[in-house]
């Protein structure tokens, strides 16, 4: 079966070409750099150009974006362009040629403020039910591509499903008083409670997604490791994450301490994924648990998969604030 694979030499696009290759699927990639992974060079902003890529197509993976790193470099009208103009153009050509079933790749950063409780509030449990208040052009954008997805399934019987991925990327933190307070893999391993997911999973969810979209229709799913924590947790996480983790995960300490690692003092959002685990049959492996038992062994935090895909950041030239500007 012929796939399209959208945004090809990115961090999920390649993982997803490796992935569907090795399953046998045959994989067209496109993206707007050359990448052994990337078929056709082009932009998807161009509608005559996607309708001649989807030739024979039944799946898209439609991952291409502009993503949050963007936001200090590019326009506003950049970001409408590529996340609504390309996912519309595509959309539209996968209803032309009768695609079976596209997922498109959205963010949990379209929740935006509705991740941010008050000071006096406890942290926020973000299931699919939170209302999102998007607070830039790229939260803005993702949201209306979600819409589109929604409207093409509504208008045109085309399954859709939307998936969205918490944090994959493997580059450091865009925030320099986290970089300077914890260690990168410190840092990422304690996402892995509530905020990260490992790129092997997140593959495994969109080909998941895929198999699922014709019995779905459509719907929208939170991406995110399966969290050890519990509603009743949320008020003690904004205040002493250290000892809920203890509770939930006890025995972290010494692993902790082994490496001079240290938890974050408080949580304020809690990534809930039980909906995508029950409707598309997802079974995650890198949750926080596991992830210890192989720092314990002495393996890398990264999947296999992630780790061949490696780093790739999302600018040609460096800052001085940093992996990405600040704006």
């Amino acid at each position: 079966m012929r796939v399209l694979v959208t945004g090809s030499t990115g961090h999920l696009g390649e993982a997803l070409v490796r992935t569907l290759k090795s399953l046998k699927y045959e994989v067209i990639g496109l993206d707007i750099l050359d990448s052994p992974f990337t078929t056709y060079r082009g932009s998807i902003a161009d509608r005559s150009w996607v309708k001649r890529c989807l030739d024979g197509v039944r799946t898209v993976f439609h991952a291409a974006t502009l993503h949050k790193p963007h936001v200090a470099t590019h326009r506003p009208q950049d970001f409408v362009d590529t996340n609504i103009t390309g996912t519309l153009n595509l959309l539209q050509e996968a209803v032309a040629v009768g695609v079976e079933s596209f997922v498109f790749t959205s963010t949990t950063s379209v929740f935006g403020d509705a991740l941010v409780p008050p000071a006096e509030a406890p942290a926020a449990w973000i299931t699919e039910g939170v209302t999102p208040v998007p607070k830039n052009i790229y939260g803005v954008t993702k949201a209306a591509a979600e819409g589109l997805c929604r409207l093409f399934y509504r208008n045109h019987g085309l399954p859709c499903v939307v998936l969205r991925t918490s944090r994959f990327f493997p580059e450091e933190d865009d925030n320099p008083e986290m970089r300077q307070a914890y260690a990168g893999d410190n840092l990422k391993a304690n996402e892995f409670l509530f905020r990260r997911v490992d790129l092997e999973d997140a593959v495994s969810a969109h080909v998941a997604a895929a198999g699922r979209a014709r019995t779905i229709g459509f719907g929208t799913y939170i991406i995110s490791a399966t969290t050890p924590f519990l509603p009743e947790d949320l008020w003690d996480l904004r205040s002493s994450a250290p000892s809920v983790v203890q509770k939930r995960m006890p025995g972290y300490e010494a692993e902790y301490e082994r490496r001079g690692w240290k938890m974050l003092p408080g949580i304020d959002r809690v990534y809930v994924n039980e909906r995508a685990r029950h409707d598309l049959g997802w079974l995650p492996r890198y949750d926080f648990r596991y992830n210890l038992d192989r720092l314990k062994a002495g393996d890398d935090l990264q999947s296999p998969l992630a780790r061949l895909v490696g780093s790739k950041g999302y600018h040609a030239e460096a800052f001085s604030e940093g992996p990405r500007p600040v704006k």
